[in-house]
């Protein structure tokens, strides 16, 4: 088949653009209490968890380098695991027991608020 022989309808086609709105925000601090393992595998995390007492947070930060020090902030305030860190999508995946998982959300949205001058969302959780 010939490339002229390929017939494009415009509207077909779709562009995807992606921004970010600049400033210092946490748009989303939300945790997931005893997920069910299937999540854990799809994410590519450590499938050897306790999933009754387990938890998974998820942080999405812009500007998004403060993902490493929020990433930083978390392994301080409670025994975390860091499952994910994109320094240029802001986002932050976080590993532990439900407390501990809480607590290190909660102490990253108490700095970058008191700290950072940030505004942020509450957290959630499910």
């Amino acid at each position: 088949m010939k490339l002229n022989d390929l017939q494009i309808n415009k509207t077909d086609l779709m562009r995807i653009i992606q921004e970010t709105v600049p400033g210092k925000q946490i748009t989303m601090a939300h945790v997931i209490a005893s997920p069910d393992s299937i999540i854990y595998k799809k994410l590519g995390l450590d499938p050897k968890i306790d999933y009754n007492r387990a938890a998974i947070g998820i942080l999405t930060v812009t500007p998004s380098e403060t993902s490493i020090i929020a990433a930083d902030i978390a392994i301080k305030a409670s025994a975390i695991e860091i499952g994910f860190i994109d320094r240029f999508s802001g986002t932050l995946i976080i590993t532990g027991t439900i407390s501990d998982v809480a607590i290190a959300l909660e102490s990253i949205l108490n700095y970058a608020k008191n700290t950072l001058g940030f505004n942020v969302c509450n957290l959630t959780k499910a």
